[in-house]
């Protein structure tokens, strides 16, 4: 598609709808990826209970839609202010970042160095053997401690979208698949690794591996391309999924049945998540969990009507209008509750577990509320209404795209 196509798509197309049940959507991730993070004995029922297809997953590749939905235009027309947006979405969410690393290193780490909980000792042990080159590597997105690996990706993958979304409207989105399904196949051969070894050639900081994130960003980053895609198609009219035959439904049902049976262990001692190994793979995306993904996918949008009545509600509605501090907010809460951890003890039952999750859920409501009445006081007194933030937020109602 060239520029000039791209611009008569927008002139067609028109203002941009907002779609509300996007936000209950990402604010249902959200309950989701709490409850697997709180330690009480929910974390293991609603981890991946689907299938091999977690919140991670959903939030990562609907954020990168709502990312694409918005900007694909602006790229045809002004692709330096598209960048300067986007990177300066990514500059705050590096804030937040900082701000939660402040509070990890400090707060946390001190808790845990006078009271030895080895819940939390276990996830800072690297910042606390080498506390200097593990500042210096947080602030470089380097050393990336557990539970606090997320955001560095995100703003990783917002400082390159915007050279993604130019070439896209350049020259077309076949390239941008053909290599990013080549980085996801070097990924699953030590792409990781080799790079690993090379920052710290560079660098000199002596950081390893699996102290630089759980996520492997060359295997992840496939989910986030594959979401622009789908995004910009979607908001050009073209959505690649209602373009598919009606016989991939019913076989993608049937294909994440399988999975289930799967994760579940109902097929036997030779069908089970330990006998595939890293096929199924969260963190490096292997090549049966991107076949769960997409029949997972195509379930979805075959069924989006029904799923949207069952998500309008609230309070999912209010927690996806506010979801990175809402976001931030759940992980302090996490951190609480590995602090009530102690001796053998690994979750929280009874009414600790309860008095958790009801202080949890209740405050993550209040952040969300007071951040949207921020939002919309800002908006009201904006004379342009306010300026959208894609990402992890949602954009403010008149800038709201259709996927």
């Amino acid at each position: 598609m060239d520029v000039k196509s791209a611009s008569r798509k927008v002139i067609r197309l028109g203002k941009i709808q907002r779609r509300p049940e996007l936000d209950a959507l990402r604010g249902l991730f959200l309950v989701w990826m709490t409850l697997t993070h709180l330690p009480t004995r929910l974390s293991e029922l609603v981890n991946q209970p689907f299938g091999f297809v977690s919140s991670a997953e959903g939030f990562v590749f609907l954020s990168a839609m709502l990312v694409a939905t918005l900007y694909i235009h602006q790229a045809a027309q002004d692709s330096e202010g598209m960048r300067s947006k986007l990177w300066k979405r990514a500059l705050m969410i590096y804030g937040y970042h900082v701000i939660m690393l402040a509070m990890v290193f400090t707060v946390v780490a001190t808790f845990a160095a006078h009271t030895h909980r080895a819940a939390l000792t276990n996830l800072l042990d690297f910042y606390l053997a080498h506390p200097v080159t593990a500042i210096i590597g947080s602030l470089l997105l380097i050393y990336c401690p557990p539970l606090l690996d997320i955001l560095p990706m995100y703003v990783t993958f917002l400082v390159l979208t915007p050279y993604i979304l130019n070439v896209a409207v350049r020259r077309g989105w076949n390239r941008i698949l053909i290599v990013s399904g080549l980085v996801w196949l070097l990924a699953q051969i030590g792409l990781r690794t080799w790079m690993h070894n090379l920052v710290v050639h560079v660098t000199g900081l002596h950081i390893p591996l699996q102290e630089t994130g759980a996520f492997n960003l060359f295997a992840w980053q496939a989910i986030w391309v594959l979401a622009l895609w789908l995004g910009a198609k979607s908001a050009q009219g073209e959505n690649p999924l209602s373009k598919l035959p009606n016989y991939v439904f019913p076989l993608s049902a049937a294909v994440c049945l399988f999975f289930l049976g799967v994760r579940h262990d109902w097929l036997g001692p030779h069908l089970t998540q330990e006998a595939l190994g890293l096929s199924l793979d969260k963190w490096q995306i292997g090549p049966l969990r991107v076949l769960n993904l997409f029949a997972f996918s195509c379930v979805v949008y075959g069924s989006r009507k029904s799923l949207t009545r069952l998500v309008m509600v609230e309070p999912l509605l209010t927690l996806g209008k506010a979801s990175l501090e809402v976001f931030c907010a759940h992980l302090f809460f996490v951190f609480v509750g590995l602090a009530l951890l102690y001796g053998e003890v690994t979750e929280l039952h009874g009414p600790y577990a309860l008095i958790l999750l009801t202080i949890t859920f209740t405050a993550l409501i209040l952040v969300a509320i007071r951040e949207v009445r921020r939002k919309q006081k800002a908006r009201h007194s904006s004379p342009a209404g306010g300026a959208f933030r894609p990402g992890l937020n949602p954009p403010p109602a008149e800038s709201r795209a259709e996927v």
